[in-house]
């Protein structure tokens, strides 16, 4: 056993920069692991100020002196910051307040439509059926007004660390797009000053994340903003909210689409029932999904490193337990650097493979 893990470890730790990749990558989990709720406004800042990064470079291109840029750049965030804050969270949380209090009212008419399966379709569908779903139906109704409940009673917390993020996280974005040479240079004076393993990482880690992060958000702005303006003109009940929910379905390819696709189908169909109204809706939808697959994906992500759907899932599980709505955000690159970390990880061949 003691020869096989020395071989282990002499096959894939021989060189100094293998032995300080994996102490960084180490560290740097264990940290966001024990430190995260912590350090959360310092980490949102430092991707917004990431993601903003092209905007400077296409700024400075056009011959604009960096401080210029900057702060043009820094004025364009918070003109989105403060329009998120100000126009697109209230009027999603009134439509969800909405939906609450309607919530008796829609199960009412759920009933109803159940109550009428039995004898429209009495080969597929029984009455006992029908009071089982009912059934299931009131204990889920019960169980959400119980979190409800709960939530509201323990949101104070949360409210308080919100308006701190608030207040923290533009100052953080700013001082980074400011400082941003000064601290990367801090930073890389703890490094070896020879290092090709991790800059080759770096390098394709920062084209990559870069490009997903920059085209992730660009999408859910162009699917979120075109939802939205056709939920409206069909006038559907909680446009915003569930405009607002599909933009953010496309965080999560293959499970988003599947989880937020059922609210809009239910909502749409208790008003306004079986008729052309709810297929002109559904058709809608589908079309934007499929634009935004065949067309938006391939157009923003066409230098993304290709994954198999089960890595893509199996990195949103794993990535997501740990570090919630964050790891289910980053889940695809994060995927994409241990890919990229096991593709250039220096070994040195086994006996084996001299035989081979």
């Amino acid at each position: 056993m003691f020869e096989v893990v020395r071989g282990w470890v002499n096959r894939f730790l021989s060189e100094e920069e293998a032995v300080l990749l994996a102490a960084i990558l180490i560290v740097s989990t264990v940290v966001i692991l024990s430190m995260g709720d912590i350090l959360a406004p310092l980490l949102t800042g430092i991707v917004l100020a990431y993601v903003m990064q092209g905007t400077i470079k296409f700024l400075m291109r056009l011959q604009v002196p960096k401080s210029a840029s900057v702060l043009l750049t820094f004025l364009l965030f918070m003109g989105g910051f403060v329009a998120l804050l100000f126009f697109v969270i209230p009027r999603v949380w009134r439509q969800m307040r909405a939906l609450f209090d309607n919530l008796p009212e829609m199960i009412d008419r759920s009933h109803e439509l159940l109550a009428t399966l039995p004898a429209a379709y009495p080969s597929l569908v029984s009455e006992p059926q029908v009071n089982s779903w009912i059934d299931m139906l009131n204990s889920e109704a019960s169980e959400i007004g119980q979190w409800l409940l709960s939530f509201s009673l323990s949101q104070l917390p949360f409210v308080v660390s919100l308006a701190v993020y608030i207040m923290l996280v533009p100052i953080l974005v700013f001082f980074l797009l400011k400082d941003q040479d000064e601290i990367m240079a801090w930073w890389m004076s703890f490094l070896p000053s020879r290092r090709p393993l991790l800059n080759q990482i770096g390098e394709e880690m920062n084209q990559q994340m870069a490009n997903y992060i920059r085209g992730k958000v660009i999408e859910i702005i162009i699917v979120g903003l075109g939802s939205y303006v056709f939920f409206k003109i069909m006038g559907l009940d909680y446009a915003a909210l569930l405009a607002f929910l599909v933009g953010l379905s496309v965080i999560v390819p293959y499970v988003g689409f599947v989880a937020v696709t059922f609210p809009v189908v239910v909502i749409a169909y208790l008003q306004f029932g079986w008729g052309s109204e709810f297929l002109t809706i559904m058709f809608g939808y589908f079309v934007i999904q499929g634009i935004d697959g065949m067309v938006i994906v391939p157009l923003l992500f066409s230098e993304a490193v290709n994954l198999h759907p089960i890595a893509i899932i199996t990195a949103v599980l794993v990535f997501g337990s740990w570090w919630g709505l964050w790891g289910v955000f980053f889940a695809i690159p994060l995927a994409t650097l241990v890919k990229a970390v096991m593709t250039s990880w220096p070994q040195v061949p086994g006996p084996a493979d001299g035989r081979l």
